[in-house]
């Protein structure tokens, strides 16, 4: 079998994939994330994933190559991650209330064939309603500047919750294993 590279250096999405139990390398590619003109979130984030997988295909021949991105989507706008206190804080105080959609694209690349598959995986979260003192507990608790949507569904986030619904919760934080495992498999991975 082709050996296994997790094209992020997302800590989330590494624990996400060491769940199959399968051997892999990581490795970070360098690509443009900037959001193209008319170009829808489902549309974004497989662009994105599959740029990340073809990103190394080049440094990793014979290599099975997964790439994943996610947006979240607010009133029909992308929200990216927040990096900053103050838009983690802004970005809550819009979703209270409401439903955010979370769109996560995947890439499985063969660099070996150059056959890729490619996969954009929604997820719906209903969001309670939050105040401003719940957010900030929530913000200096968890600090997920670098999550999508300031959500850090791992962790506290799911407080914020009120229901969610989806194919794959996994998608929610950041790599849906039920399609990537269905992937592996087109690819002839044995899967334990």
């Amino acid at each position: 079998m082709l050996p296994l590279l997790l094209a992020s250096s997302s800590v989330y999405r590494r624990e996400l994939l060491s769940r199959l139990h399968l051997p892999f390398i990581c490795a970070s590619p360098d690509i443009d994330e900037s959001h193209r003109e008319n170009e829808s979130a489902i549309e974004l984030v497989k662009r994105l994933a599959e740029e990340k997988a073809r990103a190394l295909a080049s440094s990793h021949p014979g290599h099975l190559i997964i790439g994943s991105d996610q947006v979240a989507a607010l009133d029909g706008q992308i929200i990216g991650k927040p990096h900053t206190f103050e838009n983690a804080r802004e970005q809550l105080l819009a979703a209270s209330g409401k439903r955010v959609s979370f769109l996560t694209g995947l890439a499985l690349l063969n660099s070996e064939t150059g056959h890729c598959q490619v996969d954009c995986v929604p997820f719906t979260v209903q969001m309670r309603a939050l105040d401003a003192e719940r957010i900030e507990r929530y913000l200096r608790l968890e600090q997920p500047y670098d999550c999508a949507g300031s959500f850090k569904a791992e962790g506290l986030g799911v407080s914020l919750f009120q229901s969610t619904e989806g194919p794959d919760a996994t998608s929610l934080i950041g790599l849906p294993l039920i399609s990537l495992v269905d992937m592996l498999l087109i690819e002839g991975m044995q899967i334990p």
